[in-house]
């Protein structure tokens, strides 16, 4: 695993204020100043100081749309990790922006800069989602930046956020597929909260916003998850960082500090249940898994075993570990 050392730039840069966001209370970050190459050398050489075993370190710019910045900016902030490039402290670049701020130019200017991957805040391909949640830019959009970022040899990162506002499940699917389509390099799964200051929040109060449910959001995330792992395409996280600042701010939706968590566990129980629920009652499953994929397989507070119970299967399997398999993988025999 590389060392990403995180740089944060909350809401510089970006052109428009999305119904969805708040980015301080997202990130906990407040802006910095408009001069701040010294604390983005500051930051890499506090970042190199705790660990220097890694040969994969990048430097990621978080929370703005950073090619909106005006271009000067830009490199300033870029200019600041020149010399960890040069020395080889630093192996890439990566920050995060918005599709309709990114074109043939700008991904030039990014790549002889040291950027290799640059995450898309897509959000959704139903041009009337994105239009409802005042993004200011079209589904082409993001499929033409993913195209043009791939064509420069660089790795794009695509943002999608279920449950936004005139989502329904099969627009999310139709996203879903167009995006696996375009085969970015990894995926980011944020299902959609309410935080105070947001124009979200507004519409919630007012009874126009209905959130998600939790366990609607991990299903949904969960079919997501089944379909970029056939794939073959990454799933970076699901769910939003957890912060006290963003906990704080939360008015309403799906959160919850492992919600990653909880949407593996969901895989692994919708993969057992039938395996059991088709083994002859005097019969018992011999599963066999990996010991990394022991706690997701439980479940939090043991979840999926309460409900193997609740469903009268739980004494139907008899589970064991190996160190040896690879993760993800589940062998089983009936006995």
């Amino acid at each position: 695993m590389p060392l990403v050392i995180p740089v944060f730039i909350p809401h510089q840069g970006c052109p428009q204020h999305c119904l969805f966001c708040n980015q301080v209370s997202i990130s906990g970050k407040q802006s910095q100043k408009e001069d701040d190459s010294v604390l983005v050398r500051e930051t890499i050489t506090e970042w190199l100081g705790f660990s220097r075993k890694h040969s994969d370190v990048q430097v990621a710019f978080y929370g703005g749309s950073f090619t909106c910045l005006p271009k000067e900016r830009q490199k300033i902030l870029l200019d600041a990790v020149q010399p960890f490039l040069k020395k080889g402290e630093v192996s890439s670049v990566r920050l995060s922006t918005r599709p309709d701020c990114m074109d043939d130019e700008i991904c030039e200017f990014l790549r002889i800069h040291g950027v290799k991957t640059v995450e898309l805040g897509v959000q959704s391909l139903d041009d009337r989602v994105l239009a409802a949640a005042d993004r200011g830019h079209s589904s082409e959009d993001s499929l033409q930046a993913i195209r043009t970022l791939q064509k420069k040899g660089m790795k794009p990162g695509v943002q999608l956020m279920p449950g936004l506002p005139y989502e329904s499940t099969l627009s999310f699917l139709a996203t879903l597929h167009r995006v696996i389509e375009c085969k970015p390099d990894f995926v980011r799964l944020y299902p959609t909260l309410v935080i105070n200051g947001s124009g979200l929040a507004r519409e919630y109060e007012r009874g126009r916003y209905q959130p998600m449910s939790m366990n609607r959001a991990i299903a949904l995330c969960c079919l997501a998850k089944e379909r970029l792992d056939q794939a073959g395409i990454q799933i970076m996280r699901m769910g939003l960082q957890a912060s006290e600042t963003l906990e704080d701010e939360l008015i309403a939706g799906p959160y919850h500090p492992s919600f990653g968590e909880l949407v593996v566990a969901r895989h692994w129980f919708k993969r057992v249940r039938p395996l059991l629920a088709g083994c002859p009652s005097d019969k018992r499953l011999d599963i066999q898994i990996s010991n990394r994929d022991l706690s997701a397989f439980i479940g939090l507070k043991r979840a999926n075993i309460k409900r193997l119970r609740a469903l009268g299967l739980e004494l139907r399997l008899k589970l064991t570990t190996d160190k040896t398999l690879k993760r993800g993988t589940l062998n089983y025999v009936i006995n």
